[in-house]
C-alpha cells in the first residue's frame, strides 16, 4: 500500500468489531494504509473493507468470526447463493483493496450443521450461512498469505472484480460440508491466481458468472489464469459454471495438482453463457469415487451442456484444449451436451490417465446434475434444492447409465473433436459394469 498510515490492534479474545471496523474507516479516510490484526485471537461480526486499505492477518494472528448468521446483517451483499446474502468480510466497489497474512481466519463452519445425511454422505447444513469474504464490484485486489479454515460457505467470493492477484492462500475447510467452494471467481476479468492450496467439500477454484436481481448476468468472466495450485475437492476441483449467465473467454489452469478429489476438471453450461478458448495444461490428477450425493464420481475431466431451465438455453463451449493431463481416475471423460447449443472444436492432447475401478461402485453411472429438477424439486420429492432429488424410482436425478457400461471416454453431442497421444490405461479383466470399449459415442 502507498499510504503511510498504520493502526496495530492488540487481540483481546472478545468482540472487537466495532474497533476493527473504526480503523479501517480512519486509514481510508486518510489516504489508504494497514490495519494490522496482531497476535492472538481477535472477535468479530461483519467488517466491511474500504479503498486503499490493507487488513493484514500478522504472524500468529487468528480472526475468530462471530457464529451467527445475524451478526452479519449489517454486510450484505447484491449476489445471492445458496440463500446466503452476508458475508463476514465485505468490500463493494471499492479499489486498491488487500486482504495478506500469514494470520488465518477460523470461520466456524462446524456452527451451521444442523444434521447429518449418511444415505448421501453429507452434512445436512443450516439454512442461511454467510460466506467468509465477499467482494462486490471491486478494482486491484490483492489476496495473499493468509489461511482460512472452516467455511459455512463459499470461501472467497468475488464478484463481477477487475485487475486481481491471489497468490499463496490456503483454504482447509470440513469436506463433508456442502456449499463451501474454495474460491468463486465470478465475473471476473484480468485475474491471476498462483501457489494456492485448496482443501474443501464443494468444488476447488470455480469461475462463475452468476445474475443479479434482474435476472442478467453481473458480467463476464475473462482473462483468468490459474497456475500452480494444489487443490483437495469432493465436487469439481477446478471449473467453469455452473451459474453460467455470461460468457466465459481465455482461461487457463495450468500446472496445477488435483488430489483426492472427486471430479478433477470441469465445463458446466447451463444458462446461457458462452465458454470459449479454455485450456487446462500439465495438470496431474487423482480422481476418486463418491457417494451419490456429491455431483460427479471420478471423473477426470466432465464437460456438460444441459439446457435447465425451460426459458433459457444453454451457451456453447467452444476452442477446448486438454493436454499433458496425467494420474488416475476411478470414473471416465465425460463430454457431453443435452442442448442444441453443442460441444465444437476440442482437443485432447498428451494426456495418460490410468482408469481403475473404484470401492462404491458410484463411477459407472454419468451425472447431469444439476438440471431443472435440482433447481425446482417437487413438494413430494425427496431430496435438497440444488444439490440431489430422488425421482418416484428411487433414484437420483440426473444420473444416467453409460450405454453398455462404463468406457474410459464416453462423448454424446460433441463435434471437432480431435486427440492425439491419448491413453487410458484400463485393467486386464475389466470388471463388472465396465465396457469393452475405451471410447464409447452415442448418437443424438
Amino acid at each position: 500500500m502507498t499510504g503511510a498510515r498504520q493502526i496495530d490492534i492488540e487481540a483481546t479474545g472478545r468482540d472487537a468489531t466495532t474497533a476493527i471496523q473504526s480503523a479501517i474507516d480512519e486509514i481510508s479516510a486518510h489516504g489508504g494504509g494497514r490495519v494490522s490484526l496482531l497476535a492472538g485471537e481477535h472477535v468479530a461480526g461483519g467488517l466491511i473493507l474500504r479503498g486503499g486499505v490493507e487488513l493484514n492477518l500478522g504472524q500468529g494472528a487468528l480472526l475468530r468470526p462471530i457464529p451467527d448468521y445475524e451478526a452479519y446483517r449489517e454486510t450484505t451483499v447484491r449476489v445471492i447463493a445458496e440463500k446466503s446474502n452476508r458475508g463476514m468480510i465485505v468490500a463493494r466497489d471499492a479499489e486498491n483493496v488487500r486482504i495478506t497474512g500469514p494470520g488465518r481466519i477460523e470461520s466456524g463452519g462446524e456452527h451451521f450443521i444442523t444434521g447429518d445425511d449418511a444415505s448421501v454422505g453429507t452434512f445436512v447444513p443450516a439454512e442461511f450461512r454467510p460466506r467468509v469474504i465477499v467482494l462486490e464490484g471491486c478494482r486491484n485486489l490483492v489476496l495473499d498469505g493468509f489461511r482460512v479454515t472452516g467455511s459455512p460457505m463459499w470461501t472467497l467470493h468475488l464478484a463481477d472484480c477487475e485487475d486481481i492477484v491471489i497468490r499463496n492462500v490456503t483454504i482447509e475447510n470440513d469436506r463433508r460440508l456442502p456449499n463451501t467452494d474454495g474460491m468463486v471467481l465470478d465475473a471476473c476479468r484480468r485475474v491471476l491466481v498462483e501457489d494456492c492450496a485448496i482443501s474443501t467439500a464443494d468444488d476447488g477454484i470455480c469461475l462463475k458468472t452468476s445474475a443479479g436481481p434482474d435476472g442478467k448476468a453481473i458480467g463476464t468472466c475473462e482473462d483468468v489464469t490459474v497456475r500452480r495450485a494444489s487443490v483437495s475437492s469432493l465436487s469439481c476441483a477446478l471449473k467453469l459454471g455452473t451459474e453460467s449467465f455470461g460468457d466465459f473467454n481465455n482461461i487457463v489452469f495450468e500446472d496445477c495438482r488435483v488430489s483426492r478429489s472427486n471430479r478433477g476438471l470441469g465445463l458446466f453450461s447451463r444458462d446461457g453463457g458462452h465458454m470459449r478458448n479454455i485450456r487446462f495444461s500439465r495438470i496431474e490428477v487423482d480422481c476418486r469415487e463418491t457417494p451419490d450425493g456429491f455431483w460427479g464420481s471420478g471423473e477426470a475431466l466432465t464437460v456438460t451442456v444441459v439446457d435447465r431451465r425451460p426459458e433459457r438455453s444453454a451457451g456453447a463451449v467452444e476452442n477446448l484444449l486438454v493436454e499433458e493431463i496425467t494420474g488416475r481416475m476411478e470414473g471416465a471423460i465425460n463430454l457431453v451436451c443435452a442442448s442444441p447449443a453443442g460441444i465444437r472444436n476440442v482437443a485432447f492432447r498428451a494426456i495418460t490417465l490410468a482408469q481403475a475401478p473404484g470401492p462404491l461402485g458410484t463411477g459407472l453411472r454419468y451425472d447431469l446434475r444439476p438440471t431443472f429438477a435440482d433447481i425446482a424439486p417437487s413438494a413430494e420429492s425427496e431430496g435438497r434444492a440444488n444439490a440431489w432429488t430422488r425421482g418416484a424410482d428411487g433414484r437420483i436425478v440426473g444420473l444416467l447409465d453409460y450405454p453398455g457400461g462404463m468406457p474410459a471416454i464416453f462423448l454424446k453431442g460433441v463435434g471437432d473433436l480431435s486427440a492425439r497421444d491419448v491413453a487410458v490405461k484400463r485393467p486386464a479383466i475389466l470388471p463388472d459394469g465396465w465396457n469393452a470399449k475405451d471410447i464409447v459415442e452415442e448418437l443424438t
